[in-house]
């Protein structure tokens, strides 16, 4: 019984963690102020001195998801099934990746890639389906200068008029 109502405050003081829906749940979203979005940059810009090794695809904001126009009519690689964007496309237009905290826009140049001094994005779909009912996909990115391309495994999520 005296074990009883300490998990009970525990339990209490417990509810509503999950509820953050900023990236990373790592700040207080109702007390800090809403957070802006990337800039956009061309890729050469973006990428100027930065070592092609330190380059890694970073989450896509709700801010920076509306700098680049909403999601309406477009299609997302997430990491993960419930995670936000890493890649955000249109099926027959150009992509958004942001690499060194810069938004950078990559014309489609043909199925499944996207590319622009020098950077290239091939996304691949994958024969599997996740938990939450999403298709598997490969994102492909080749940095500039590059000796190996990196690769990740993720889901394709299209919005409204997106298609899948």
């Amino acid at each position: 019984m005296k074990l009883l109502f300490p998990l009970a405050l525990l339990s209490v003081s417990l509810v509503g963690c999950n509820q953050n829906t900023s990236i990373g749940n790592d700040r207080e979203a109702r007390v800090d102020p809403a957070p802006t979005s990337a800039p956009i940059v061309a890729a050469g810009a973006a990428l100027q001195n930065v070592e092609s090794a330190a380059i890694k695809p970073e989450t896509i904001s709700d801010a920076d998801v509306q700098a680049l126009g909403g999601k309406s009519g477009r299609c997302a690689i997430k990491l993960t099934e419930v995670g936000f964007p890493s890649f955000l496309y249109r099926q027959d237009g150009a992509g958004a990746i942001k690499l060194n905290g810069k938004l950078i826009v990559l014309p489609k140049t043909s199925s499944g890639r996207f590319e622009a001094d020098d950077l290239l994005v091939v996304l691949r779909p994958v024969d599997e389906v996740g938990n939450a009912g999403l298709k598997a996909a490969e994102m492909i990115i080749v940095p500039p200068g590059a000796k190996e391309e990196i690769g990740y495994r993720g889901y394709m999520q299209c919005f409204k008029g997106g298609q899948a």
